[in-house]
């Protein structure tokens, strides 16, 4: 068994950043899809959210490590048709979208929920009771072609909350869950269903099929690259692994030298990282965060690594929000310094900053510049034309000097 190493915390974050593509390097000007698809494939996962105050979150991340690149390109990756598409949704981290190499690490998860294990119980419930419906809903698909669960729904009523979907919204992320359909493309933001075999390229789904232990592993595996080091915890939290499956798996890992224990300064728990792990020197990166950034996922994480603590508020009533309904940390250099409420207001053609909070000790004139450049370059990549400023605060009256700096606001 190799040896445990240790690392001081600034070093653990400077694992972590690269790991998670901060490296510092100035990406190209004009992004592509191989680079697109070079970050995913590192990351592993980029999660899927609705919430659209500034652009639906999926997009986010891969402007906080690549800058001003084409929504289209993530549209294309995800949800075209032919050779374009490299990426599949599934159950990963939550919703989210994967690379194509991960489809047969995601099968094992797709069986149990065939079993009704490790699936919200109301749609296991749904599954062991409504197989008529169920087996309806998939002759539709196999019949009709990618199909939205409205173009299918008997009843009558409007739809309410989240659990109040149609019998055939029930019975198509039935299947989804079970692998039986999958997501061909979006209509808005609505789901539509295939068959994988008219969906997922062949080479994919005839690869064969994976043991239990054998995807548990290889998802560990990329969770340890994408996360640089972390503890058991951590690396489950990733790809949302059951602690009864990631516990054994990791030892296993350990054993056959695949991962190697280590200690990081300040953690009480063990941690494990890639075996002969290349820290870098420094680590200088500044980027607006999504709330949904694999970078921040496991928020106790977060605490033990840049000492922040960060909760979203979009779901806590307005007069006891803290810091504001949309807020994105910004990573500056080693450190996350600073937060800031932010809303796109198309229709005025603005990026409207509703509050800024810098973390103690603050950010310096440097870094208050490079928010500020940060703030631009998000606004020209949602085509917005300028940026309001709507916080009294101190720390806003400094990004408002920093951003006259920068001019054409």
């Amino acid at each position: 068994m190799p040896a445990t190493v240790s690392f001081t915390l600034k070093q653990a974050r400077r694992l972590a950043l690269a790991a998670q593509g901060f490296n510092g390097r100035q990406p190209p000007a004009a992004i592509k899809p191989v680079q697109l698809n070079r970050l995913i494939e590192r990351l592993g996962i980029v999660q899927i959210d609705s919430v659209n105050a500034l652009v639906r979150s999926h997009y986010l991340p891969l402007f906080s490590r690549l800058g001003n690149y084409s929504p289209d390109l993530l549209d294309q990756a995800a949800w075209s048709q032919g050779r374009r598409r490299t990426l599949f949704e599934y159950w990963g981290h939550e919703a989210s979208l994967l690379p194509l190499s991960m489809y047969p690490l995601m099968r094992w998860r797709m069986q149990r929920a065939t079993r009704g294990e490790d699936i919200y119980q109301q749609l296991a419930r749904f599954g062991r009771e409504q197989q008529d419906t169920i087996r309806r809903v998939l002759a539709s698909v196999e019949e009709l072609g990618a199909l939205g669960a409205g173009s299918l729904s008997t009843r009558q009523e409007r739809a309410g909350p989240w659990w109040d979907w149609s019998a055939e919204k029930h019975a198509l992320e039935w299947l989804f869950a079970t692998g039986e359909v999958t997501v061909a493309g979006r209509r808005g933001f609505e789901r539509l269903y295939d068959l994988p075999e008219r969906v997922i390229p062949s080479v994919i789904l005839q690869q064969p099929l994976l043991s239990e232990a054998e995807a548990q592993r290889g998802l560990l595996l990329h969770a340890a690259t994408a996360l640089g080091v972390g503890t058991e915890k951590d690396l489950r939290d990733y790809f949302r692994l059951n602690p009864a499956d990631s516990r054994p798996r990791l030892a296993e890992l350990v054993d056959a030298g695949e991962l190697q224990t280590c200690e990081v300064q300040g953690w009480r728990q063990p941690a494990y990282c890639l075996p002969e792990p290349k820290v870098p020197r420094k680590v200088e990166a500044s980027a607006l965060l999504s709330p949904f950034d694999s970078l921040i996922w496991e928020r106790s994480r977060t605490e033990r690594l840049f000492d922040f603590r960060y909760r979203l508020e979009i779901y806590t009533p307005q007069d006891k929000r803290v810091y504001g309904y949309y807020v994105l940390p910004f990573l500056h250099n080693e450190r996350i310094a600073a937060r800031v409420d932010l809303r796109a207001e198309r229709a005025l053609s603005r990026l409207a900053v509703h509050a800024v909070h810098e973390e103690v000790p603050g950010l310096n004139e440097a870094g208050m510049l490079a928010l500020a450049v940060n703030l631009r370059q998000m606004a020209d990549w949602l085509g917005l034309e300028r940026i309001q400023l709507n916080c009294q605060r101190e720390s806003a009256e400094r990004l408002r000097v920093a951003l006259a700096r920068l001019g054409g606001n």
